[in-house]
Order: C-alpha cells, then sequence, then structure tokens
C-alpha cells in the first residue's frame, strides 16, 4: 500500500488507479459482507471504516491538506465505482460525503478544526436531518423551527426516514430560522449532538423486518450559534450545494446489476436458462442495464471534465430505479412460491436472498427525490413544458 500521504493519486494513470483500489478491495473487504441485502449498522461494518480511515483512504473526496485523498472528480468516480463493483456495504457515510465537503467549502476555520478530525477518525457518525411529515418531496415546506435565544438557537420539530439515527452521534439539520420569508429564503444549516436533551430517535420498522430507518424527535434542543453554518437563512443553498455528487451515486447501474446478477442466480438454480421465454425476458432486462450504463457513463464523462452537471441528470435516476424494479419483479417471478419467504432461502443447490432486491427496490423511486419529481424536472428543464 502507498504512503497517501506522499502518493499523488491524481497522477496515476486511470487503470493504474482502478486496478490498486480493486484488487486491494478483492485482497481485503470480506466476501461474507459483498452486496448486502440491506444497510449494515455500525457494529457490522465499523471495522471496515476504521481500517479506511487507517490508510488514509477514509475521505477519497476531501482535500489533503484536511485528511483526504484529493482525487480529481475523475478518480473519485472510479474509486466509487470499483467499490460498488466489489458490494462494498455503505455505512451512513453522511460525514465524509456531506458534512465535510460542506464544511471544507462553507465552515469557518474553527468549525473545520472541530469537527473535519473527528469524521476522519470515525470518531463522529452523522445522520440528516432533511425529510419530515409532510415535507419529503417538497423539503422547502419543512416545518422544523429554530428560534434564536441568545447565543443558542432552540430546536423544535421531527424528521423522518432519517438512515441510521440509531448509531449516529451527530446530525444536520435544516430548519427554519425566519418564518415570515418565502419558503426557500427562511432556512438554516445547523449541527447537533445527538447526546443533546431533547433528541429522541425512534426506529421504523420497514416491510423486511429491517430498521434502518428512523423518525428523530426535536424538542427544545439547544444548540450553539457557532454550529450554524453559512449565514442564517443561508441553509437552502448549502442543502443544494450537498447533493453535486448524490445524483450521479443514485443514477449509478449499480443496484440494477446487483438485481440481475440475484435473478441469474436465481435461473440458474431452477434451470430457467434454457426456457425461451425466461431467456428473452432476461435478453431484455440485460439490455436496459446495457442502455442505462451508458447513459451514466456519458454523465461521468461531463463529471471528469469538470463541467456543470447538467439537469438531465434527473434521468439517470429514474431509469436506474425503475430498471431495478423491473429486475427485482422479475426475480420473484423466476423464485416461484420461494419469493413467499424472507430472508436467505434454498434455491435449488444455492442459498440466495430471493426478496432482497424486492424489498431494496421499493423504496428506491422515492428517496433522493420522487421520481415524480425528477420527471417534472425533465419536463421543466429539459422540455420546457409548461408549469
Amino acid at each position: 500500500m502507498n504512503d497517501p500521504a506522499t502518493t499523488d493519486w491524481n497522477a496515476l494513470a486511470d487503470d493504474d488507479f482502478r486496478q490498486r483500489v480493486r484488487s486491494f478491495l478483492e485482497a481485503n473487504y470480506p466476501n461474507e459482507l459483498r452486496y448486502p441485502s440491506r444497510r449494515l449498522f455500525w457494529h457490522e461494518i465499523g471495522f471496515w471504516y476504521r481500517r479506511m480511515s487507517e490508510i488514509g483512504w477514509i475521505a477519497p473526496n476531501w482535500p489533503r491538506e484536511h485528511g483526504g485523498m484529493g482525487l480529481d472528480p475523475g478518480k473519485l468516480l472510479i474509486f466509487y465505482e470499483e467499490h460498488e463493483r466489489w458490494g462494498v456495504s455503505r455505512f451512513a457515510d453522511m460525514g465524509i460525503l456531506m458534512v465535510g465537503p460542506l464544511l471544507i467549502r462553507h465552515g469557518t476555520p474553527e468549525q473545520q478544526k472541530q469537527w473535519l478530525p473527528k469524521i476522519i477518525a470515525c470518531e463522529h457518525l452523522w445522520c440528516q436531518g432533511y425529510s419530515e411529515p409532510n415535507a419529503g418531496s417538497d423539503l422547502a415546506g419543512l416545518r422544523t423551527e429554530a428560534v434564536l435565544d441568545g447565543d443558542e438557537y432552540v430546536l423544535n420539530g421531527q424528521k423522518i426516514w432519517t438512515t441510521l439515527a440509531t448509531d449516529a452521534t451527530h446530525i444536520f439539520v435544516l430548519a427554519r430560522t425566519d418564518k415570515q420569508a418565502k419558503k426557500q429564503a427562511g432556512i438554516s444549516f445547523l449541527l447537533a449532538d445527538m447526546k443533546q436533551p431533547g433528541i429522541r430517535v425512534r426506529p421504523i420498522k420497514d416491510v423486511a423486518g429491517h430498521s434502518e430507518l428512523c423518525e428523530v424527535f426535536l424538542e427544545n434542543v439547544r444548540v450553539p450559534v457557532a454550529n450554524l453554518v453559512g449565514g442564517a437563512n443561508e441553509g437552502w443553498g448549502i442543502a443544494k450545494a450537498l447533493l453535486g455528487f448524490e445524483r450521479i451515486f443514485l443514477g449509478s447501474p449499480k443496484y440494477p446489476n446487483y438485481a440481475l446478477g440475484v435473478l441469474s442466480r436465481v435461473a440458474e438454480a431452477r434451470g430457467l436458462h434454457a426456457d425461451p421465454a425466461f431467456a428473452l425476458a432476461f435478453a431484455k432486462l440485460r439490455m436496459q442495464v446495457e442502455d442505462h450504463t451508458a447513459c451514466y457513463e456519458r454523465f461521468i464523462e461531463i463529471v471528469k471534465r469538470g463541467d456543470p452537471i447538467p439537469p438531465d441528470i434527473s434521468m439517470l435516476k429514474v431509469i436506474s430505479t425503475e430498471s431495478f424494479q423491473a429486475i427485482a419483479d422479475q426475480v420473484i417471478r423466476a423464485a416461484g412460491p420461494l419469493a413467499q419467504l424472507r430472508g436467505t432461502v434454498q434455491v435449488g443447490d444455492a442459498e440466495i436472498d430471493v426478496l432482497g432486491p424486492f424489498f431494496r427496490a421499493l423504496p428506491s423511486t422515492i428517496y433522493g427525490g420522487t421520481n415524480e419529481i425528477q420527471r417534472n424536472v425533465l419536463a421543466r428543464e429539459i422540455l420546457r413544458l409548461p408549469s
């Protein structure tokens, strides 16, 4: 392993860099944790993040002066593509992907000194306080309030669909600080300790029996003014800045390819590949994923050039999630009666989580901006249709 403090990763040829990342993951990431059917909790995956921190790979998107790898956009996409290819589980890495870059760009030197080293060291685990009941896709309609009281803000409200909040030590919160302003204009961005009095977390059990999503209740939570990122009432612009690469990640072919792999394993175990009807359905789905991959790679080239990401990026999320759902449905049809069983089941000589793709595909068209919202963006920004 090269010393990350002295290696100029961006100077490597893309193929060389890709091979180094691939070789490390294949040699070190546990095979039994590849392509998990749910988000893993910290006690299950924390060892891996601490290992990545030890070798200096925990923050590939951060500048070197803040402890990151300093990867340019092209190398960063390669880094994450290799993680997706090998099925490396994502923890709730909001600190690395969101809070850190935000503080590097908008935080004060004091905030950077206070928060960044603890994110790198895996001492602080962050969750996202954005969505609320009746303010999911319409995030600007949030009702959580932050009222200034001396040198503190007093937070009251509720957040929902907060991923792995039970493991988080801290939360970043969008809250309304000016009720008289227009919806987007009166919102601020605050950082809070989850151990603060008044914060209560309630896990939400989903249809698969997992509890990775949570509700977070905020009752008279006192947050120092020093934890305000950017200026008061400037949180909307900051929140949008956090979503840059997320649009690429949500539209990646990772999950459609994962589901296609499960479908192939089920078909092989049940001898379906020889069936003409199934072979035709499988070929159509595979072609759909190939088309999606080609579309995805077009946007990757835009990112590599450093050009602004155009609004038609919304099509990636629509294509990815709807392909994922179509393949997951085909897995259920291919599995027959076994699709009634939750968890790993015996399919021929193989053990397969048949319902895993289905349970992951169900919410995929909703999170990160519903597909209806994405289509509205395409209609308005690309097709120039009237509102």
